[in-house]
């Protein structure tokens, strides 16, 4: 027979409150209970009943994220954490690739309306395409990224900031013709794009060098455009001592480029990206990025989603994960 809530605490020796704390992740309950708990869930081969909990509580024992692009390398390693969180709070994770399509945030809107699942991380391209924008009602919704909004919480990386952090690390090395790769323009126009670009220009600004549009190089993200930007300015003679790619994915694309026409990185120009994700430790040269902790941004952004299931009452809050600047060998050292 299925083991039962009853028979996991008479085997841990604690009480069937105490097993679905543990099981359920949202509630701290003792190490060493914890362990017992877990052991006897283990022995027991119990698994909780979610269907009976959700009609109980009337929750599903799911959310559901939705990101632009399933297929990047940080899309990929954000998912990973966010997996892991959801599941050691009980929630499953149904995934959804939105890109610059409002319908698809519409549909999980509705979802979460219908009580088909509990709460929505949603990460839109711009709040003009997001379906949060003019909604009559909203379930438990936490946006992640950087549209600029008040309607529900949010959680990001500061990216004026830290571009602007990048772009003044490079100018301490010397660098006074830093190109930046993957900036706002008619070839793409993003919110990221847009609060990374102002932090670039900010930087150049205090250093009180002239502003230089053709050094604000504007392609979609992704390694093929980060190679095709930097190939393209190469051609048409741009004068750059180095390369600030908006994400690693594209700056992996621009070492291709400069590979390709023998310039080395870092004796002839510099690049640095943004985000950290694993394949920028094994790049040739190893990457100079933006870095932040991704365990973090999955931790605050399914507690805030937590409390909002619980009570949706509460007045939308914003976090925002601090960044740092790693310096690997992409980069010359400062003079």
């Amino acid at each position: 027979m299925r083991a039962t809530v009853r028979d996991v605490a008479t085997r841990a020796g604690v009480s069937p409150k105490t097993v679905s704390n543990v099981v359920n992740g949202v509630v701290f309950v003792r190490p060493e209970t914890r362990e017992r708990v877990e052991a006897a869930v283990k022995e027991l081969q119990y698994v909780p009943n979610l269907s009976a909990r959700g009609l109980r509580n009337g929750r599903t024992g799911a959310i559901a994220l939705a990101f632009p692009d399933l297929g990047t390398m940080y899309t990929a390693e954000m998912l990973h954490w966010f997996v892991e969180v959801a599941h050691e709070l009980g929630w499953a994770v149904q995934l959804e690739e939105t890109g610059r399509r409002p319908e698809r945030e519409r549909e999980l809107l509705s979802r979460g309306r219908e009580h088909l699942v509990d709460g929505l991380v949603l990460n839109p391209v711009t709040l003009e395409a997001s379906a949060i924008v003019g909604a009559d009602s909203l379930p438990p919704v936490v946006v992640i990224g950087e549209v600029e909004q008040t309607l529900v919480d949010q959680v990001s990386v500061d990216s004026i900031s830290a571009a602007r952090d990048m772009t003044a690390y490079l100018l301490s090395l010397g660098h006074r013709r830093i190109a930046a790769v993957g900036a706002v323009g008619p070839a793409f126009n993003s919110a990221s794009n847009r609060q990374r670009t102002e932090g670039y220009r900010q930087a150049i600004a205090a250093a009180g060098l002239p502003s230089d549009p053709a050094l604000e190089l504007s392609g979609e993200w992704s390694p093929e455009s980060g190679r095709h930007m930097v190939l393209e300015a190469l051609d048409r003679g741009l004068d750059v001592d180095a390369f600030f790619c908006f994400t690693d994915s594209m700056a992996l694309g621009a070492l291709s480029a400069l590979a390709t026409r023998g310039i080395s990185v870092p004796g002839d120009v510099s690049v640095a990206g943004f985000d950290d994700i694993a394949d920028s430790r094994f790049s040739t040269p190893p990457l100079t990025t933006v870095t932040f902790d991704k365990r973090a941004f999955a931790d605050q952004t399914l507690s805030l989603l937590a409390a909002r299931v619980s009570d949706r009452t509460l007045a939308p809050r914003y976090v925002a994960i601090p960044h740092d600047i790693v310096s690997r060998a992409s980069t010359r050292t400062r003079h």
